[in-house]
């Protein structure tokens, strides 16, 4: 394990990503509900990101595989799915990532995406982060809610070690006995001092896992006290769910934004950034 902070620099959608540059919004609805609702909120998303001057990557699921029970909401599914983000890219210009959940997905998703998402589950699953590492896509690896934050090394490793660095590790919480997560916001340090670029996801975090009668629950008053801490302890990406209704959201409503309280945890977070010199203005 190294030791002192190491300043890495990665680049994801052509852009650096790392100590001293504008921070990285990643942001958009856990999963594709309707086309129409996707498109309308990537523009409003994408309208966002030019007012504060952020670069923004699209976040949307064609497929949520890790679901409490079998019967929960998953999304349209891998063809018709990325036939809707390959239309959002097309109609907005915005770079789109997106999860992949076996190695079969990868190559596909690779033709539409920009980034791939290992999802949280899935951080420790060598085949799946070599296979979206080989596309020469920058990846976004979830940490486990089982995971020490320094053990994220040996994910992101697997990556570096078929040739891709542009890996991004995305603290969402960990268990902290049945039905909760908390962050340790050391963490954020503990992945920094690796060598390694963070994101802090500010709407998982506040996830109720499984807490909603066969489904996750969340508490959302929660998202902005977290994610201030998380850009004062120092960060390079924000995470952060979107819907238009949030409490119509067909998966992860309870902690999901919307799209005006994005804009304001937005604002606060950028201010904290320029007060403890995190990034030069834009």
């Amino acid at each position: 394990m190294a030791t002192g902070f190491i300043d890495k620099m990665i680049e994801l959608c052509g852009k650096q990503v790392g100590p001293g540059q504008r921070l990285l919004l990643i942001a958009g609805p856990d999963t594709i509900e309707s086309e129409d609702a996707v498109l309308r909120l990537a523009d409003r998303l994408r309208r966002l990101s030019e007012r504060f001057r952020v670069p923004l990557v699209f976040k949307c699921s064609f497929d949520k595989a890790n679901r409490t029970s079998g019967g929960s909401f998953r999304g349209p599914g891998l063809e018709r799915g990325l036939e809707v983000l390959a239309r959002v890219k097309r109609q907005t210009g915005i770079a789109l990532l997106t999860d992949v959940h076996e190695t079969l997905q990868v190559k596909p998703a690779a033709e539409v995406a920009d980034v791939l998402q290992i999802p949280a589950f899935l951080c420790r699953q060598t085949d799946l982060i070599a296979a979206a590492a080989r596309t020469g896509k920058g990846l976004n690896i979830k940490k486990g809610q089982f995971v020490a934050p320094a053990d994220m090394l040996h994910a992101a490793r697997k990556a570096f070690e078929v040739g891709n660095p542009n890996v991004l590790v995305t603290e969402r919480g960990t268990s902290f006995g049945y039905h909760n997560l908390v962050v340790d916001m050391r963490g954020l340090l503990l992945m920094r001092e690796a060598g390694l670029s963070v994101c802090f996801d500010a709407t998982h975090s506040v996830q109720l896992p499984s807490a909603a009668e066969g489904a996750s629950g969340g508490e959302r008053k929660f998202v902005s006290v977290l994610a201030r801490a998380a850009a004062a302890a120092g960060i390079d990406a924000l995470f952060a769910e979107v819907h238009e209704d949030p409490d119509r959201a067909l998966c992860d409503g309870p902690s999901s934004l919307k799209p005006e309280a994005l804009e304001a945890l937005l604002q606060d977070v950028l201010a904290i950034r320029q007060a403890t010199h995190q990034e030069r203005s834009p």
